[in-house]
């Protein structure tokens, strides 16, 4: 029995009519796809323009014969009551509703209609598809978090039953927790892990310390995809060594859909099918392949809810190999709110504190899992987890590589703790700035 499919058949989303408008997207001519996805672009926003008096308010300068005359959305534009953000003939009652993460600092309610949210399973079905995962039959080991309350937890446990996936909590990554981990991996024949990098990290991290590999301790395991949080190259070495399966990074977001998915010949492939996917710079103009910017989402088929050049407050880098039909994503660099202001007046990516601290303090496997915070312009703090603390050495190999790759004069202190605090989704914010942007 197809239980995934037919339950979200039975809760009134069209799962097969949206498989087969798949399948005719995915089947337009390379030479006609770029015309192809101009004219669904377009018959977006002027289905907003006629049926939702918000965008119609929000874009009335909008000339459809120049697509940059179409406005950037940001989630700021967003914050008001959803039922003044609904197309004419949807109400809360019948269409998809959520709420966003609130990870970049600008949490609201969306809505999707009922095909749109049937399409976005339906590609992330084929994407997962591409190895040898099927939601149907597939068994997941589920590394995210899970509410707390009584309701809510037991609502997510049934829905893990009807997934057919066993959830691992996030919250405890002791390591009497991560043994428990495999104990259960010895008795359960999962086909694939999906969840939070940074959990599934320590997990590995704790198999690298047992001398073990999870693949010969559940042979069953196909693969493990990540997501939410940024996989580092040397963290995915690490993933596939330990787990002795193909790491898979996904990039998507909730209001919107699966947005790029590492494809079998290791390509961050961004989905073309239901997304038109921009790159765009200070002056919200499309930067050339190749150049960094900021990401910026059309959602092609959700009518109940306008997402048109929606501003996603990340910054990525499409590669120049990319095309219409299939765009392939360079690198994801971070979010936009996660800039550091430097004392010299410098912007740098405030992954680059993370990356460049990562290298240095991680190479014995003491520390697990750190956080750097920038507290003022040039003062940063480091929270960290470790069997000791972190010796005056690598300090100051990390002040000197702060000088080198940033500029000099920046302070940072450490902190040692038993355990960081994670968002209530699980989710570990690596870097946040309390400096003004």
């Amino acid at each position: 029995m197809k239980l995934f499919d037919l339950t979200l058949q039975l809760n009134g989303f069209p799962l097969k009519d949206a498989k087969k408008k798949l399948s005719e997207i995915q089947h337009v001519p390379e030479p006609e796809f770029e015309s192809f996805q101009h004219k669904r672009k377009l018959d977006i926003v002027n289905y907003h323009l006629k049926h939702n008096p918000f965008y119609k308010s929000f874009g009335k300068h909008i000339d459809l014969n120049h697509w940059d005359s179409v406005p950037i959305m940001t989630k700021r534009d967003l914050q008001k009551p959803l039922g003044e953000r609904l197309s004419e003939g949807f109400t809360p009652k019948n269409v998809y509703i959520n709420k966003t993460s609130g990870s970049s600092g600008d949490p609201f309610i969306f809505a999707k209609d009922k095909f749109c949210h049937a399409l976005t399973w339906a590609e992330i079905q084929n994407r997962f598809g591409w190895f040898g995962i099927d939601f149907n039959r597939s068994f997941q080991a589920r590394f995210y978090g899970i509410p707390l309350d009584t309701v809510g937890y037991y609502k997510e446990r049934f829905k893990d039953k009807l997934s057919h996936r066993y959830r691992f909590s996030i919250f405890d990554l002791s390591d009497a927790a991560l043994q428990n981990y495999i104990e259960v991996f010895k008795t359960k024949p999962f086909d694939y892990i999906n969840g939070y990098t940074s959990a599934i990290v320590q997990f590995a991290k704790y198999l690298r310390s047992k001398n073990l590999n999870l693949k010969h301790i559940c042979p069953s395991l196909k693969c493990c995809v990540v997501t939410s949080e940024m996989l580092f190259p040397d963290d995915k070495v690490l993933l596939e060594k330990q787990f002795g399966v193909p790491v898979i990074n996904e990039y998507g977001a909730s209001e919107l859909d699966l947005i790029a998915f590492q494809n079998p010949t290791d390509l961050w492939q961004v989905n073309s099918d239901t997304l038109f996917v921009e790159i765009l710079d200070n002056k919200n103009q499309a930067t050339p392949n190749g150049q960094e910017g900021r990401v910026a989402i059309t959602s092609l088929y959700n009518k109940a809810h306008p997402f048109i050049r929606y501003d996603l407050g990340d910054i990525g880098i499409l590669s120049e190999a990319s095309t219409a039909q299939k765009p392939i994503l360079k690198k994801l660099i971070g979010r936009t709110n996660d800039m550091a202001i430097l004392p010299s007046g410098k912007r740098a990516a405030g992954l680059t504190f993370y990356y460049i601290t990562k290298a240095i303090i991680e190479d014995d496997g003491q520390v697990k899992e750190f956080i750097i915070t920038q507290e003022t312009p040039s003062t940063f703090k480091i929270d960290y987890v470790g069997t000791s603390t972190i010796s005056e050495h690598k300090k100051r190999a990390i002040k000197a590589e702060l000088k080198r790759y940033l500029e000099d004069g920046l302070i940072v202190h450490f902190e040692r703790h038993n355990a960081l605090k994670r968002s209530k989704s699980g989710k570990l914010k690596q870097f946040k700035s309390l400096v003004s942007q």
